[in-house]
């Protein structure tokens, strides 16, 4: 569901005062390129997350259809006012605050007329659609919020794109160096703060260009300490976890330039699943605390697991609490006529989701999930006709793989494709799905 994500930046210059600096008009240029783009592309919604629209006491949710007022901002009021009326759709945003309560997290919705918006948002959907032409939603950046906090609400973002069901284009307003020239300058000579800032800024943007999304959000900390950027360019780890943590992308950086000392840029991250990349993560930050130190409640990676399934009470419906529950709004399988249509299912344990260690234990644990689905089903192992097997890594599984699946179907004998992936939704290196007779 999701067709693109962009990092903007949020300063107002751009938008109110392009022809003052030759770099605020390239940037006001390509944020035009990309609105049309966006509208042009057939989303039904944008998902927007402004590290200028601060929260102190969990995250704020936007939920007024109709926001309408006149943003004058504080630090540049010179330029002028900004009057904007907006087309909010409440109930992403309520479904999202939903998500973030199931799961322990603080968060609440906003439907206040005349509550402030940001300048970021304001200055980002004034540019990205000019004519409301698509509904936007908006969350807000807890500035106390960390790694893994900031982590847990893109996770709950994205359950909430997959249960909406709607296409969605991804939007973080940051910028990227964040230190500011102090003094007045001549706008025409706006330049970045400092030499090591533009270097980092351009090391980022170079990663980014070649869609290393999950790269750049590894060394966020890093590139936070060194060049001072935009909220310890948290908004990174809340991208990086609503496109699914990975470097799978066809990036493009649009422009980039000063906007009174700091780093802007405009970048694109279309979803690649088919890319080929050298190295799944070059970067590694390495191991994070569990979200209930963090006093979330939340495990990383099993936000999309622990959902419930919306499946209506239908007899051709198959689901089972002796299996793992599926990471998306489907059912774990559907009966037509004497045949019954498995959905992918991995080795994650029913009611911990728990996923073993290693091909071989993972491969018998797929087994068990299938074995209590067609059981739920009234069917066995010995019924299944076709099965399709998901490697991760299939140089170093293949064969440990194919030993353990001979034990259970060496003598039923289905027909079987076995393909190599990048990835899988959750951090499991094997999935099957199959087809078996009722």
């Amino acid at each position: 569901m999701i067709q693109k994500a962009y990092i903007v930046p949020g300063q107002p210059h751009p938008l109110l005062a392009p022809e003052k600096n030759e770099g605020w008009a390239r940037l006001r240029q390509a944020y035009e390129h990309v609105g049309k783009q966006i509208e042009a592309s057939g989303a039904e919604l944008i998902l927007l997350y402004s590290t200028q629209w601060f929260s102190v006491i969990g995250h704020l949710f936007q939920t007024d259809p109709q926001p309408k007022w006149v943003l004058v901002d504080q630090n540049w009021y010179e330029y002028g006012e900004i009057p904007y009326e907006f087309r909010i759709d409440p109930a992403f945003g309520e479904l999202y605050c939903r998500l973030c309560r199931e799961h322990g997290m603080q968060a609440a919705t906003v439907n206040y007329r005349g509550f402030p918006i940001d300048t970021g948002t304001v200055v980002a959907l004034k540019l990205l659609t000019p004519n409301n032409a698509i509904p936007a939603s908006v969350v807000s950046c807890n500035i106390y919020a960390e790694r893994e906090e900031t982590r847990a609400l893109g996770f709950a973002a994205r359950a909430a794109i997959e249960r909406y069901g709607r296409k969605t284009i991804v939007v973080v307003v940051t910028n990227l160096s964040n230190r500011y020239e102090v003094a007045e300058i001549d706008p025409a000579r706006d330049r970045i703060s400092s030499q090591k800032d533009d270097e980092w800024n351009r090391k980022i943007l170079e990663m980014l260009g070649e869609g290393r999304l999950e790269d750049v959000a590894q060394v966020a900390r890093e590139f936070g300490r060194e060049a001072n950027a935009d909220m310890g360019f948290k908004a990174i780890w809340w991208l990086g976890a609503v496109m699914g943590e990975h470097n799978r992308y066809d990036g493009k950086v649009w422009e980039y330039a000063p906007v009174w000392g700091t780093g802007n840029a405009i970048v694109e991250l279309t979803p690649n699943e088919r890319k080929e990349i050298e190295f799944e993560k070059e970067f590694d930050e390495g191991p994070v605390p569990a979200f209930e130190d963090i006093g979330t409640g939340l495990e990383t990676h099993n936000i999309l697991a622990e959902l419930p399934p919306e499946t209506p009470d239908r007899p051709d419906v198959v689901q089972t609490d002796k299996a793992a529950k599926p990471v998306g709004p489907y059912p774990h399988a559907r009966r037509v006529g004497d045949l019954l249509f498995l959905s992918g299912i991995g080795p994650r344990r029913a009611g911990t989701n728990e996923i073993p260690e290693g091909i071989e234990a993972q491969t018998r644990a797929v087994v068990d999930n299938l074995r209590a689905i067609l059981a739920e089903a009234g069917s066995s192992l010995e019924k299944i006709l076709d099965v399709t097997v998901y490697l991760t890594d299939m140089k170093r599984d293949f064969d440990r793989f194919n030993k353990i699946y001979a034990e259970y179907f060496g003598a039923i004998q289905p027909t079987r494709t076995t393909v190599g992936v990048d990835s899988l939704p959750t951090p499991i290196s094997v999935e099957m799905k199959v087809i078996a007779s009722a």
